[in-house]
């Protein structure tokens, strides 16, 4: 869907006649994106595009590739806000928790094209918890929130190996901190197979990895799933598991 919408407006700007205008528009409102998918293109040749999903969210527009590969670049390439340093530390984090976390993970490849910085990982299939009604939430509340449970004390209280340069917060372990969004189900089992979007990992506080278990999603907080994480992360705790 968002391919086709930006596809058609790139289309539109040509009736723009002020050439700086038309530039400023492709660049601030539909992120230079037909560049980027360009630039893309001439970096992974083995790559059919057959089938190309377009997503948008955060920092980041994105590319998934032949149900393949998901490529993610910043929406403004030239925002020092966010800087190509950004994309290196969340490969670094993710690259320090693949054999720590219990379920799936991006692992980050960098890709450079035509002066742009893409970051590529597998395409983990399924579907976004989000996405779900909230009678589908309610009824696998206690599976999901179990699952999150333990997925957030492995995490939290892990100690990986080389990013202690990267805890720049106050906290006391290590948080995902945007799991609201990004949790990933298999429709066939109704399990979380994985977490993605990790550019907001870091050092932290548990309580506001709680927090952001349902902050960002009005359907999740009308399920018990915030109570179900916080009990079942305690038995963790308590277990040691």
């Amino acid at each position: 869907m968002w391919q086709t919408f930006f596809r058609i407006c790139n289309f539109l700007c040509i009736f723009i006649r002020n050439p700086a205008r038309r530039a400023t528009v492709r660049r601030e409102k539909l992120y230079d994106w037909a560049k980027k998918y360009a630039a893309l293109r001439a970096a992974a040749p083995e790559l059919k595009f057959h089938h190309v999903k377009m997503i948008k969210g955060g920092w980041n527009i994105g590319f998934i590739v032949d149900h393949k590969y998901v490529f993610k670049i910043r929406k403004y390439f030239d925002d020092e806000s966010h800087p190509v340093k950004k994309i290196m530390r969340e490969k670094r984090i993710t690259d320090a928790f693949q054999d720590i976390a219990p379920l799936k993970i991006p692992k980050i490849d960098i890709v450079e094209s035509d002066g742009y910085t893409f970051y590529r990982y597998n395409f983990i299939p399924g579907r976004n918890m989000n996405t779900y009604s909230l009678r589908t939430m309610q009824k696998y509340e206690q599976r999901w929130g179990k699952q999150i449970a333990r997925f957030i004390y492995k995490i939290h209280n892990a100690k990986p190996i080389g990013i202690d340069d990267t805890r720049d917060m106050d906290g006391d372990g290590w948080n995902h901190n945007d799991i609201c969004n990004n949790v990933i189900i298999d429709p066939k089992t109704m399990n979380i197979v994985g977490i993605i979007d990790w550019e907001y990992a870091g050092w932290g506080m548990l309580e506001t990895e709680f927090a952001n278990c349902t902050r960002f999603s009005k359907k999740l907080r009308k399920t018990n799933i915030d109570k179900i994480i916080r009990a079942e992360y305690k038995k963790f705790a308590r277990n040691k598991h």
